[in-house]
C-alpha cells in the first residue's frame, strides 16, 4: 500500500500486527470486516490475519454485535437518523445483515419514527414557519422529503410528519413522491 508520498507501508509480523490491530481499535470501534481488510493490507503473512483476529475476538477487543449496537445507537441518538439509513451503513461497515437487522431492531424498538422525523426537520431544516410556507414550492417540498428518506425514514411517515408541520392539510395532498434513487 503506498502513502501519498509514494512510500510503500512496512509490512508487518505477527506480533507487530496485533500491535497495529490493538492500536487501530482504540482509535475507533471496528466491525471484523473493516479490521480483516486493514490487516490484510498490512500482514506480511494472510495467515496472521485470521490468527490477530481469532485473537482480538477471544480478548472481548472485537465484536460485531457489541459493535453494531453501539454504532445504531449512536447514530440514532446523536444524529436522529432512521433505520434503513443505519442499516445501509452498517452494511458498508461490512456487518452481516443479520447482526444489523437485529441490532437496529433493538435499538429501534420503541422510537417513534413520525416523533422522530420532527426533531429532525427541527434540527435540520428552516425554521417551522419558513418550512410550512416552503410546501407551497413543489421543488422545494420534494427536495426535504428527499432529504428525509436519504435520513433513513419511510416514505409513508416522512408524508405523515410532513403533513404535521404543514399549515394547509391540502398540499400534500397532490404531492407524489419524487421517484427514489437507487442505491449503488
Amino acid at each position: 500500500m503506498r502513502r501519498p508520498g509514494g512510500r510503500e507501508k512496512p509490512r508487518l509480523p505477527a506480533e507487530a500486527l496485533w500491535e497495529y490491530a490493538v492500536k487501530t481499535l482504540a482509535a475507533r470501534a471496528q466491525s471484523t470486516g473493516e479490521m480483516r481488510r486493514k490487516l490484510r493490507l498490512r500482514a506480511e503473512r494472510a495467515a496472521d490475519v485470521e490468527d490477530t483476529l481469532s485473537r482480538l475476538r477471544d480478548r472481548g477487543y472485537l465484536s460485531d454485535k457489541r459493535f453494531a449496537e453501539s454504532y445504531a445507537g449512536f447514530r440514532l441518538e446523536n444524529q436522529g437518523l432512521g433505520k434503513s439509513r443505519v442499516l445501509r451503513d452498517l452494511r458498508q461497515r461490512q456487518v452481516s445483515s443479520s447482526l444489523a437487522e437485529g441490532a437496529v431492531a433493538r435499538i429501534y424498538r420503541d422510537v417513534d419514527e413520525v416523533a422522530l422525523i420532527a426533531s429532525f426537520i427541527e434540527r435540520k431544516f428552516h425554521p417551522k414557519t419558513t418550512l410550512a410556507e416552503d410546501f407551497e414550492d413543489p421543488r422545494r417540498l420534494a427536495s426535504a422529503y428527499r432529504k428525509l428518506i436519504r435520513a433513513g425514514f419511510s416514505s409513508a411517515n416522512v408524508i405523515l410528519a410532513l403533513k404535521r408541520i404543514s399549515e394547509r392539510d391540502d398540499v400534500l395532498d397532490t404531492f407524489e413522491p419524487p421517484e427514489e434513487e437507487e442505491e449503488p
